[in-house]
């Protein structure tokens, strides 16, 4: 039987002078000294160089192959969260995988330096997608958006050439690219986001989703959201990301006109029916109709590096007997989520409240 990843041997050194710098950078990025630098220099080679590149041995398949393994490891085998549901891990897998992932980490982590092509487009679009980064064009979550496919093919290539140096042992594969992965997605980064709104929706409920992307003329992308075959959402925008945000709005509202959805993917009940993506909305509805001042918002909290921020919001309002509520939300990866957490919360905590009040009216009827 022959194999096909051979032992290191002074032919497995780098054969190109020029890739002998981009080698111990990268190798310095990951924290791991290649015994079998040749295979790096393949993980870092696009095939339009005309060297032996990372599609000669599958490295990009099996690279996106271990890291979705890794990833799915991580999550089954925390112990605060024992009870992750299958569609979770997936949600969990793909946010964490996902091609806009990967390219982002290429380009916080610096690989994408070391990327060895001879593509004229690729620069531009890298550039691009750099520059969209900085302008804070960064998503949470498995959307498809416009990021060029060879970001991610490098990480998931370095990621193989690594697995293979480690004889293939999953566990040391994820110790060296966990930093590079952080902040790793949780379910509680992805509530919120219409995708995963729509997804949990139709998982909790037995229903088959699809997404059909189709690229219109004038760069305009368009998605559809189909729910057991029948079409419920489209979306158009320059940015695949955005099309499919709008697609699954679309879809969320309705499908909500017979039940509403909130930010769970659960129905809520008739009596508090709202979306928390409109929980603002919602919260100054209900002020306004007994004719008091606008709720406040004020941030509690901003966390977390640069390129991924969490903000706590609170919200403060006075209520019908001049009584002043105050409460904060949960943290959240957008000030918009933010902001609508603490509304929602607030929303709850009026909602009690009335209730006492009606309860204690009734006693006093009673009585």
């Amino acid at each position: 039987m022959t194999k096909v990843f051979t032992t290191p041997t002074s032919l497995d050194r780098v054969r190109s002078p020029e890739m002998k710098d981009s080698v111990t950078a990268v190798e310095k990025i990951l924290g791991y000294n290649f015994k079998n630098k040749k295979l790096l220099e393949e993980a870092l080679t696009h095939p339009s160089y005309g060297s032996p590149s990372y599609k000669r041995l599958g490295l990009a398949t099996l690279g996106d192959s271990a890291l979705g393994h890794a990833v799915t490891n991580h999550f089954f085998c925390m112990a605060d969260h024992p009870q992750f549901s299958e569609g979770q891990l997936t949600l969990l897998r793909s946010a964490n995988v996902s091609n806009h992932k990967l390219a982002c980490v290429a380009v916080h982590c610096g690989l994408y330096r070391y990327l060895r092509h001879n593509e004229p487009a690729f620069d531009d679009k890298i550039e691009e997608f750099i520059e969209a980064l900085i302008n804070g064009e960064e998503y949470v979550g498995f959307v498809e958006a416009d990021e060029p496919k060879v970001l991610a093919d490098i990480v998931e290539s370095v990621a193989a050439a690594v697995y293979i140096e480690l004889n293939f042992d999953l566990d040391k594969l994820w110790m060296k690219f966990k930093p590079l992965l952080e902040p790793i997605y949780t379910l509680e980064n992805l509530r919120g986001h219409p995708m995963t709104i729509l997804k949990e929706f139709c998982e909790k409920r037995g229903k088959r989703l699809d997404v059909l992307l189709r690229d219109e003329t004038g760069n305009i992308s368009t998605a559809d959201v189909y729910v057991d075959g029948q079409l419920n959402g489209s979306g158009s925008a320059k940015r695949k990301s955005t099309a499919q945000c709008t697609a699954a709005q679309q879809a969320i509202q309705k499908l909500s006109q017979s039940m509403v959805v909130n930010n769970e993917g659960t129905a809520a009940g008739n009596g508090n029916s709202f979306r928390i993506e409109e929980a603002m909305q919602e919260l100054n509805v209900r002020f306004e109709k007994k004719r008091l001042p606008k709720p406040d918002y004020k941030e509690e909290k901003k966390s977390g590096p640069p390129h991924s921020p969490k903000f706590v919001y609170s919200v403060k309002g006075v209520i019908s007997d001049g009584t002043v509520k105050s409460v904060k939300g949960d943290e959240k990866s957008r000030i918009q989520y933010a902001k609508n957490s603490a509304a929602h919360k607030m929303i709850l905590t009026l909602q009690e409240y009335d209730n006492v009040i009606k309860t204690k009216e009734s006693d006093c009827v009673m009585a």
